[in-house]
């Protein structure tokens, strides 16, 4: 016990605030997810990945369509992220 009391008293514990902190980048992600061609892309993956899923022996995989859409949300939520930033 007296042990962790001197490290205690060299390693000052500090409290966070209660306020719970939100990145922007996520919620901004979540908008710009539903708009412009965003949704298009996505579908397109969700239709690539269905297909690879359901075959057994394949070597197709959907890293473009995934490259692409988060190209898509990346180049939405860097018109607005930075202004969001403190």
């Amino acid at each position: 016990m007296a042990a962790r009391r001197f490290w205690a008293s060299l390693f000052p514990t500090v409290k966070a605030q209660e306020e719970e902190v939100v990145d922007p980048q996520v919620v901004l992600r979540e908008k710009c997810a539903e708009h412009g061609t965003a949704p298009q892309l996505w579908e397109k993956y969700q239709a690539c990945n269905d297909r690879v899923n359901s075959r057994s022996n394949t070597t197709e995989t959907c890293v473009e369509e995934l490259f692409d859409y988060l190209h898509e949300l990346d180049h939405c939520v860097t018109k607005t992220l930075f202004s969001k930033l403190k």
